[in-house]
């Protein structure tokens, strides 16, 4: 089984364009210490796969693909891509099926409720479906497999602590679906498994979430709650925005410390957080805990 990070920041990506934070200088002045990423995206195929499956579709998506050669046209008119799987309806996981639109047929997974707002009095998103056939949406129903045989994978969808994506907020009603996070198993391998949880706003549960991975793609949008308002960036707290803080005690660092995972990888990470920083007390804490930070082109297999 293979997983390929082809994005590792949170939205915005780093630098983020209108952002003169320490790390965004840094990366715009060409510090070693620390190296641009793209919007947060993986593909993952199982060993008897021949296509990928992209978790989520970045605005960074089409340079994304370019830069990884197994996601290449094959034929004059083809694609290595069997299915993208959404997270939730966030315009930083969505954004970038709107480049994958030139009449190639696609199939997307996602839950009833992501769907519906990606879906309904958008008229935007008519564009991905120009002929009949171009679209084929693939129900995420919670704790339910899907089977992706071109991919050798089987992807399970489960309700992840979360929050509606911002312009949905006052006019959709809240749902247990609208984000989760991705078990994804190898079908050929049966103990061999991703999970996929990049936005999560309480670690309530998480066990549940990450029970049997044998890699982990997690959260790491904010080494602290108030990272935002220390900066001066902002006034929302990592919690105001659904994502639990990797650093302090209560923190996923200290609270996953016991994890099995033969692999635990923090990804979505913000522009403004100091484990960017190679060699920062952040950065060391999360790798003498035997974690690592993921970074554009990062590949794992298992």
């Amino acid at each position: 089984m293979r997983a390929r990070v082809l994005g590792s920041a949170a939205g915005g990506g780093f630098p983020q364009w209108n952002c003169a934070c320490e790390n965004c200088r840094l990366v715009r002045a060409g510090d070693r210490r620390v190296t641009a990423r793209t919007q947060d995206s993986i593909a993952v195929r199982g060993a008897g796969g021949g296509r990928w499956l992209l978790v989520n579709a970045s605005p960074d998506v089409l340079r994304q693909i370019e830069r990884f050669e197994e996601l290449w046209p094959h034929g004059r008119r083809s694609t290595p891509i069997a299915a993208v799987a959404l997270t939730n309806g966030d315009l930083d996981h969505v954004l970038g099926l709107l480049s994958l639109r030139e009449s190639e047929p696609m199939r997307l997974l996602a839950t009833l409720a992501v769907r519906a707002g990606l879906v309904e009095r958008n008229a935007v998103l008519r564009t991905l479906a120009r002929t009949p056939d171009q679209v084929s949406w693939t129900d995420l129903e919670l704790g339910r497999e899907v089977v992706l045989e071109e991919a050798g994978v089987g992807v399970t969808a489960l309700a992840a602590p979360g929050k509606l994506p911002v312009h949905l907020a006052g006019i959709s009603d809240p749902s247990a679906e609208d984000n989760v996070a991705l078990r994804i198993r190898d079908l050929t391998h049966d103990g061999r498994t991703i999970v996929v949880a990049t936005s999560v706003g309480t670690l309530s549960g998480v066990d549940r979430l990450l029970e049997g991975a044998s890699a982990i793609f997690f959260d790491g949008t904010f080494w602290s709650s108030d990272e935002l308002v220390v900066q001066g960036l902002g006034k929302a707290t990592a919690g105001d925005m659904a994502h639990v803080p990797v650093g302090g005690g209560a923190g996923s660092l200290a609270r996953l410390e016991n994890s099995k995972a033969a692999r635990k990888i923090y990804t979505h990470v913000n522009n403004t957080n100091p484990m960017l920083l190679d060699g920062s007390p952040e950065r060391l804490a999360v790798e003498r805990a035997g974690w690592e930070v993921a970074f554009d082109g990062m590949e794992i297999s298992l």
